[in-house]
């Protein structure tokens, strides 16, 4: 099975992606789950947002995606993850670990802003965000590269899931999707 790696920018659109993969593959018969970083963060409580917590908390949810991926389970995790050392760390206790960059400008993912945490992040009432005071290193060899200004969420889950049904994970197979806009 895989483990599928959603990273990008706050409200970039990896959990809507998520969502619909999950039904996608759901109604094709695989066994799946996500897990979301705001929901684990909400159950787990006193996760920081410091590079420290930050690796910390990847690395717990990565060591869970990597335990179902062992027992047939294909896990849609989708996280901001901004550090690159962090995502690598996972992809290492995988075995067949997709990382799809969810590429979306950040002038997109500010105008989306559905939790209002860019304008706290603006206002000085969140600190350490990402995006505006904290990092996100762009992943430099993603399996997949999805811009969402380019393409709906239905059309990144079949892209993905097309990745998937190929099994093709080598670097020769490494695919970069830059959908064009619908005419």
């Amino acid at each position: 099975m895989s483990v599928i790696w959603l990273t990008g920018l706050p409200a970039a659109g990896k959990t809507t992606i998520a969502e619909v993969l999950q039904k996608d593959l759901s109604a094709r018969g695989f066994a799946t789950e996500v897990l979301d970083g705001d929901v684990i963060r909400e159950i787990l409580g006193n996760t920081g947002f410091s590079p420290e917590e930050r690796d910390q908390h990847i690395r717990r949810v990565g060591f869970t995606a990597s335990r179902l991926e062992a027992h047939g389970v294909i896990v849609i995790a989708s996280l901001v993850s901004p550090q690159a050392s962090s995502r690598d760390f996972v992809r290492r206790l995988c075995k067949n670990f997709i990382e799809v960059y969810v590429s979306t400008p950040l002038a997109v993912c500010e105008a989306r802003d559905p939790k209002n945490l860019y304008k706290k992040a603006r206002a000085g009432l969140i600190s350490s965000f990402t995006g505006i005071d904290a990092p996100y290193e762009i992943p430099q060899m993603p399996e997949l590269v999805i811009e969402t200004t380019l393409i709906s969420p239905a059309q990144a889950s079949a892209l993905i899931l097309e990745k998937i049904l190929s099994d093709g994970t080598s670097d020769s197979n490494k695919v970069e999707l830059h959908a064009h806009t619908p005419s």
